[in-house]
């Protein structure tokens, strides 16, 4: 019996991976004959992905969509944003509800192997920290025994939580809830003496506060959280569209080729920017795409630079410094591939 369920389950597991791939074989055509761009959004975390009050989204994540809209479809603005909390993020994308989760999502090994998707690149190199209410004088989170976390089910988070504490001998009492919104509020009100996320998610979440200055984030990072884009297994062509629209970002900021001196750079005689705006080179034909598929995006969305700095760079509410999503040459982490 035992032997049976097992064959059994193994059919069921390769009938779902077999049907996700079939499902992402032709994503691109998909998208070009619904002229839109089926993006999978937070439930709304500024900086990343937020809708205004007129429903118009922002954010680091929201642009990392506008950038593949405007690659494929030429235009930025053909994206329908789809709102996900976290533990929906990824049955929507392997189900085929979206084209490409762009929700500040961490590119674990268990992720990358086990549910049928690839992560296309990193678009903010983050960790998780912790954020306390100032007037409990804590300044490390080695002070934190015995208190209860507010804490986001679904997520990376509570794996990482639960080994801080066990490695540092010391214990917790979780307060979980679906959304970011609901830990953020459950931390206002005082349903728990800390909030445990990603860094960026916390300065994100502290902006949401009546008084953000009476809340603080402490020093440690306790572990690594890359977050980037995720499409389906089974379509590489448009996993390698999502890959290198991203690189061609970075890459545009190492150039120097910006939104407001992209259709200038048409004309460069730098042999780099020319096979990354189009006007040499056939990058866009091996994507499946036009010669101005970077262009567009560039021009349309701003290079990986303006994007950062736009949405939660140092003159935003949250005031993020690049650090580590800074260029290789400037001391991060940002790299990019060559377009050749």
């Amino acid at each position: 019996m035992k032997k049976t369920l097992s064959v059994l389950t193994g059919a069921l597991v390769a009938t779902a991976v077999s049907a996700t791939a079939a499902m992402a074989a032709n994503t691109l055509d998909t998208v070009k004959a619904r002229g839109e761009l089926l993006c999978g959004a937070s439930t709304g975390l500024p900086g990343f992905s937020l809708p205004d009050e007129k429903g118009n989204w922002t954010g680091l994540d929201a642009d990392t969509c506008r950038a593949v809209a405007a690659a494929v479809l030429g235009d930025a603005n053909k994206v329908k944003f789809i709102p996900l909390t976290a533990k929906e993020r990824f049955t929507a994308l392997q189900s085929g509800e979206i084209d490409v989760l762009s929700r500040n999502t961490t590119w674990t090994h268990t992720r990358d192997t086990s549910l049928g998707l690839n992560f296309a690149g990193v678009n903010y190199y983050d960790g998780q920290g912790f954020m306390v209410q100032k007037e409990l004088g804590v300044k490390s989170a080695l002070e934190l025994d015995g208190a209860s976390v507010c804490i986001q089910a679904g997520t990376t988070t509570e794996l990482n939580l639960a080994d801080y504490f066990k490695l540092n001998g010391m214990k917790f009492s979780p307060v979980v809830y679906d959304t970011s919104d609901q830990t953020v509020q459950g931390f206002a009100a005082g349903r728990c003496d800390i909030l445990t996320s990603d860094q960026s998610q916390l300065y994100a979440l502290r902006s949401k506060l009546d008084d953000p200055s009476k809340a603080v984030v402490l020093p440690e990072v306790i572990s690594k959280e890359p977050l980037g884009p995720v499409v389906r297994q089974g379509d590489d062509q448009w996993f390698n569209i999502v890959k290198w629209t991203l690189f061609a970002l970075v890459n545009a900021e190492e150039m120097g080729v910006t939104s407001a001196n992209a259709a200038d750079m048409l004309k460069s005689k730098n042999p780099g920017v020319q096979r990354l705006v189009g006007t040499s080179g056939d990058a866009g034909a091996k994507l499946g795409l036009g010669a101005n598929w970077a262009y567009d995006a560039i021009k349309q969305v701003g290079n990986y630079g303006e994007m950062f700095d736009r949405n939660v760079g140092p003159k935003t509410p949250l005031q993020i410094s690049r650090g580590l999503n800074a260029l290789w040459s400037k001391g991060g982490l940002q790299y990019a591939p060559p377009v050749r």
